[in-house]
């Protein structure tokens, strides 16, 4: 990546921002190693066109190409879908990837969000809303034709007293309002991964964060109907 080409990314991110809103969570920053070549590999996918939808996020958005597979296929791999998830990433990771090559001359139908838990540990809850404000934006306006699906950050941890469970839900409560109803559409299907004492199952998430073959079904089919509206099908 050229100097001034990250630059000028960095500088229209930033304009995208408040000055009040303006911290880790909503600074873009990339990071390096492997994260480099998945980066790189969605900017050559994108650039062959046909993308109707994709899925922006972190590892449980990755997931799908792994215990998610089967599902993926099932739902999505007819509907000209990308995964454009990357283990670990935080807010200010994907609105750094999505000035970056990740939006490049495609016109996706829709688009779904699922981003924020990897910043629970070091974020607040308005700073999270703030970094998913920021990439709800950045979607708006480089693909203004592109209905926008925003999850709620999935519930983590064994119970509802998990703090960064607790932050999540907070962040849940703010950016929802981001909604309109008519180019951005909000969802929260984590009550649909719990127990009613909000227990998390581990045959849902077995590690109590990132979703088994199970919870990946349990994703599709909470957004299916929804996502037909968004798409016109």
């Amino acid at each position: 990546m050229k100097p001034i080409l990250y630059l000028t990314g960095i500088l229209f991110s930033i304009s995208l921002v408040a000055a009040d809103k303006l911290h880790s969570a909503t600074k873009p920053v990339p990071r390096s190693g492997g994260w480099t070549k998945r980066h790189e590999s969605f900017n050559k996918r994108v650039a062959q066109g046909n993308c109707d939808l994709i899925f922006i996020g972190d590892s449980i958005t990755q997931g799908w190409e792994g215990r998610g597979k089967k599902v993926w296929a099932k739902h999505y791999a007819k509907r000209n879908a990308v995964n454009l998830g990357i283990g670990g990433d935080r807010t200010q990771h994907v609105i750094w990837r999505l000035d970056n090559g990740n939006l490049y001359r495609i016109k996706p139908k829709a688009a779904v969000i699922m981003i924020g838990t990897n910043n629970s540990g070091n974020n607040t809850s308005h700073e999270i809303a703030d970094g998913v404000e920021a990439i709800v934006k950045q979607l708006r306006k480089k693909l203004p034709e592109t209905k926008v699906l925003l999850l709620g950050v999935f519930p983590r941890g064994a119970n509802n007293a998990d703090k960064r469970r607790k932050v999540n839900e907070g962040a849940n409560a703010i950016f929802k309002k981001l909604a309109d109803g008519k180019a951005v559409h909000y969802l929260d299907i984590g009550p649909k991964f719990l127990q009613k004492d909000g227990t998390l199952p581990r045959e849902i998430m077995p590690d109590l964060l990132h979703l088994s073959e199970k919870g990946y079904t349990i994703w599709a089919e909470s957004i299916e109907a929804k996502l037909k509206e968004l798409m016109g099908e």
